[in-house]
């Protein structure tokens, strides 16, 4: 019958028994009459109408309705009947007494009784009812008892068995349940129905124990299997309920807990052994809640190939002593240990008291010092892991009263006592003194053996107590540069460090690790902006710019050490100069010694004309040739020696022996390879000073650094095995930014480097260069026989046409020159030789595109520019063109300017010298030199006009001793022409005279 929600109704819970269910309980809503009684007209509710009858339900009402809808046939048999059998066959067949199925029914029992509980909770105050026979869901009022009662245990030993039976008390009176049809309407916990009374219980009783005797008065146990139930089932009882004993003696004991942290390790990592449950007196186990008891020795272990150190483990457990009782920590734990001991015939049972607050605050200590425990009190971490912890952590546990010791099983016996590692650092006049004092527990060990373990990665060593010590893995990581470094005085016991690890030692000191005494002077180098200013040298013949001035004043304080530096700075910051007046002001200081500078072949005409406009004081000697003199006395009467990589590699038994004041290596990536003969060559060079000049100190590979570093100062990085396993391989394969951050402040005080952004505002806003190169060997001889044949044709048409009809023939034949002088590869596609200008160019090149600047290169020969093309198209390197048949022009400007990774635009003379605007690119290659100063400016001009924001570097590149050095010298012989800006070559050749024209072909 329906039920008006507009009229007066009741919302009532009933229990009911299902056949195969067991109890369950459905919620009604029953219609009341004028008077306010229940009458018969009654309807069952769910989650589908509840919303009807809103208006009587609260919270409570809706989630009760919710949980029992779970409990419905219906859902049951969706739940747990996947073959969908009628519900008549599935309960037949699943709850057969003999082929029922036992498994399926307890997972039916637990899913109802979870269900059970969580409804019997939530019916305080609600209405709840026996379902009669005849439907009617109000017939008989359940009095829920508001208070809990409780279940008092007892047993009665007596010579020949114990009795045992349990009594229900409830407000201290008791509570006759037996033979009075008491119905156990949930198990877990229990609650109890006698009569219409409903009980539930303290210390959540379960309902299994109270089940034997609702039709028994009690249980009877025989001697011979007194001991087996004392262990398996009294001692569990007493452990979690009320328990009162005649025959026995039950200790109620409240003792303070002492926590112990228990350490094994795991030795195959095959299987998880199984350490033991829980530690008790004299080695006894005790396990949580069931009062069993075993030995040590009891508990196996599985043992397998011993794994190496990386790949072992160790496991920690967490136990709480109390008194003579050690029980291990479970966060699901009874709040009572029960531990049983025999004294002849008699039996005690210990009842110790867990203390669950101050276990569980144990726990959430040790995991905020940092050793998360899982809910059973189990970890397992890393060998190295575990040992750093407990090294980290020994004085914290100490304070906390925690007891540490390792499993009684495990065949090695570690130290699990404090270590600890006390380093000073004292500067002397030629190095730091190391002092260090290393402790493990009472033990103290040398240092420099300590070094050797580290250096070797041996982490463990045998103390003269026998025990294992691990050296924490902290010291790895913060003192394995410090170990790899420092050097060990073969006739004393005295360790030292190079001044150059200074970075190191200041990082030390500012992590605590070491304590550091250092001359505020030495301090000084963290930052070279710090260093004082030195004035320049009065041979000096130039300026220098803010930014060189202060990489001026960084090297000579290198010098006041005696370190060794790089001198890093972009391509075209002036690190000649710069090199050049520390030389100047050497000589005025009045060291005697040559510097021996360092270079490749086609830079040694450059530094020469430089040293000669800036430092014309300094006697320079260009150590190179065929024929070069064989003697190093020479050097005596000179300043400063010029040298190749090439010179110094065949001639390095005669140079090892000479000692200079200074060695300096230009574009020192040569070196860069440490097993190549040039660089083996190198490091034997003998000097009181080292510095090196390079726009790409590292090019390849991480490797690039070491071998140039270690040239400015010997040990600065280590062994090459050490660099390669600390550096190289985390950098390169892994990632690793912490290990580039650690090779960064190492060599930061030794390396100069500043980026053309950086000094922007010191700058103007072009800076120009001439590159001079020298002519590879087959192009010098293909350009002697051309300049022959052209001087005799023009001497001879000049003779009998005059000048002004020779200029064809004139202009025909300087071109052709010009061409060899660039390529000869321009004129003779057969070459296969080399160009020393496409050498030179493309070094700079490279460079340049390292460090991510954007490059216009310039010529007004199209061959010049396919010569470069089939260089780039062979390494795969994209670039942008422009000639005078480039249809889509726009394309390739934009492709330039918006591409970043398109970083080279060639360009001809003709197609791109004017009307362009390529703001994108910053540097400008002028591959060949024109006749008119003019045009060359108009095509610079592609790239510094307005909207340039940084300074645009020009290079422009000469073959040295050709007709293009000549021409150079012209122009500016020629500055009336220049400032006429004249247009056209056949222009300038007018201009020219029979006098220059035998110049330009000597």
């Amino acid at each position: 019958m329906k039920v008006s929600p507009a009229e007066p109704f009741q919302l009532v819970y009933s229990l009911l028994e299902h056949e195969f269910l067991g109890y369950l309980f459905e919620a009604f809503v029953v219609q009341l009459n004028p008077r306010g009684e229940l009458t018969l007209q009654n309807q069952t509710i769910s989650a589908k109408n509840a919303g009807e009858f809103a208006s009587e339900l609260d919270e409570a009402d809706f989630e009760l309705v919710r949980i029992i809808d779970e409990m419905q046939q219906d859902v049951i048999l969706k739940k747990f009947n996947p073959k969908k059998l009628p519900a008549v066959d599935f309960f037949l067949k699943v709850y057969d007494p003999q082929k029922g199925d036992k498994e399926l029914q307890d997972r039916i029992c637990e899913y109802l009784e979870i269900r059970r509980a969580m409804i019997l909770e939530r019916l305080a105050d609600k209405k709840l009812f026996v379902m009669g026979s005849d439907g009617n869901p109000a017939w008989m009022a359940i009095e829920r008892m508001p208070q809990k009662a409780r279940v008092f245990f007892n047993f009665v030993r007596t010579e020949t068995a114990t009795e045992y039976f349990p009594i229900i008390k409830y407000r201290g009176e008791r509570v006759e349940f037996q033979f009075k049809d008491a119905l156990l309407i949930c198990d877990e916990p229990a609650w109890m129905m006698v009569g219409n009374r409903l009980f539930h219980f303290e210390n959540k009783v379960d309902g299994k124990k109270l089940r034997p005797f609702l039709q028994k008065r009690n249980i009877v146990i025989p001697k011979n299997i007194e001991d087996q139930y004392y262990n398996r089932f009294v001692a569990p009882l007493i452990a979690s309920y009320d328990v009162y004993a005649r025959g026995f003696e039950i200790r109620d004991e409240e003792l303070t807990p002492a926590p112990v942290l228990t350490v094994s390790e795991q030795v195959d990592h095959r299987a998880v052994p199984s350490l033991f449950d829980s530690v008790g007196a004299n080695g006894g186990v005790h396990r949580n809640g069931n009062g069993s008891s075993g030995r040590m020795s009891d508990v196996m272990t599985e043992v397998g190939p011993t794994p190496s150190f990386d790949d072992s483990q160790v496991v920690f457990d967490l136990l709480f002593r109390y008194g003579q009782f050690t029980f291990r920590y479970d966060g699901f734990t009874d709040s009572s240990n029960v531990s049983i001991e025999k004294q002849g015939e008699n039996y005690i049972f210990h009842k110790i008291r867990r203390d669950i607050r101050k276990e569980q605050s144990t726990l959430f200590w040790l995991k905020a010092n940092g050793l998360e425990l899982k809910d059973n009190g189990h970890s397992r971490l890393g060998k190295a892991a575990a040992f750093e912890w407990l090294q980290q952590n020994h004085n914290l546990l100490m304070e906390a009263g925690f007891q540490v010791s390792q499993h009684a099983n495990d065949p090695k016996r570690y130290f699990l006592g404090y270590s600890s590692i006390v380093v000073s650092i004292n500067e002397t006049r030629d190095w730091f003194d190391i002092y260090a004092k290393v402790q493990f527990g009472e033990f103290e060990i040398p240092f420099i053996k300590l070094r050797t373990l580290i250096l070797n990665k041996k982490r463990e060593f045998t103390l003269p107590n026998g025990e294992i010590a691990v050296i924490p893995e902290t010291w790895f990581t913060k003192y394995s540069e410090l170990f790899a470094f420092m050097e060990h005085e073969a006739d004393s016991d005295r360790l030292v460090l190079h001044k150059h690890h200074i970075a190191l030692v200041q990082e030390l000191q500012e992590e605590s690790l070491a304590s550091a005494v250092i001359s505020r002077k030495l301090e000084q180098l963290r930052s070279f902006e710090e260093i004082g200013s030195h004035p320049l040298p009065g041979g000096f013949k130039g300026s220098l710019r803010p930014y060189q001035k202060a990489g001026y004043d960084w090297l000579q304080f290198l010098n006041q050490y005696r370190f060794g530096g790089c001198l890093a700075d972009d391509m075209g910051l002036g690190k000649t100069v710069m090199t050049l007046a520390f030389l100047q002001s050497q000589k005025e200081a009045g060291h005697k010694e040559p510097t021996l500078l360092v270079m490749p072949t086609s830079l040694l005409y450059n530094w020469e004309l430089e040293a000669r406009r800036f430092t014309p004081d300094l006697r320079v000697m260009s150590y190179t040739g065929t024929y070069r003199d064989k003697n190093t006395a020479q050097f005596d009467d000179y300043d400063l020696i010029l040298t190749s990589y090439g010179i110094v590699r065949i001639d390095i038994d005669l140079l090892k022996s000479y000692r200079f004041h200074y060695i300096i290596l230009d574009e020192s990536q040569a070196i860069k390879n440490p097993s190549s003969h040039i660089t083996r060559a190198v490091m034997q060079l003998d000097s009181a000073h080292r510095l090196i000049l390079t726009g790409t100190p590292l090019e390849n590979s991480t490797m690039d650094l070491w071998t140039q570093m270690t040239f400015i100062n010997p040990g600065l990085l280590g062994s090459q095995t050490f660099f390669r396993n600390e550096f190289l391989v985390p950098i390169e394969k892994k990632n690793d930014e912490q290990k580039t951050q650690r090779l960064y402040g190492i060599i930061k005080p030794f390396m100069l480097r500043r980026h053309k952004s950086q000094v922007a505002r010191d700058l103007p806003e072009k800076v120009e260069s001439i590159h001079y190169s020298d002519m590879s060997p087959e192009q010098e001889k293909q350009y002697e026989e051309a300049k022959s044949y052209y001087r005799n044709l023009i001497l001879e048409r000049i003779e009998e046409d005059g000048m002004a009809k020779s200029q064809m023939v004139v202009l025909q034949g300087l071109t052709k020159l010009r061409q060899i002088a660039n390529h000869p590869r321009m004129i003779d596609e057969t070459y296969e030789g080399n160009s020393g200008k496409l050498d030179d160019m493309v070094m700079r090149l490279e460079g340049a595109m390292a460090d991510n600047h954007k490059i216009l290169v310039f010529s007004q020969f199209i061959k010049h520019l396919d010569v470069v093309q089939q260089y780039l198209q062979e390494r795969g390197i994209q670039y942008a063109y422009l000639d005078g048949s480039t249809q889509d022009r726009r394309g390739q400007v934009d492709l330039f300017q918006k591409n970043d990774s398109i970083k080279l635009f060639l360009i001809s003379l003709k197609a791109g010298g004017l009307g362009h605007n390529l703001t994108a690119a910053d540097y400008v290659f002028i591959l060949d030199p024109w006749w008119n100063p003019a045009i060359e400016a108009q095509a610079i001009d592609r790239a510094h006009r307005i909207g340039q924001q940084k300074t645009v570097f020009t290079y422009k590149f000469i073959s040295r001793n050709t007709v293009e050095e000549k021409i150079l010298a012209l122009q500016r012989s020629k500055q009336k022409l220049a400032s006429d800006l004249i247009a056209t070559e056949e222009n300038f050749m007018k201009s020219l005279t029979k006098e220059d024209i035998m110049a330009l072909l000597e």
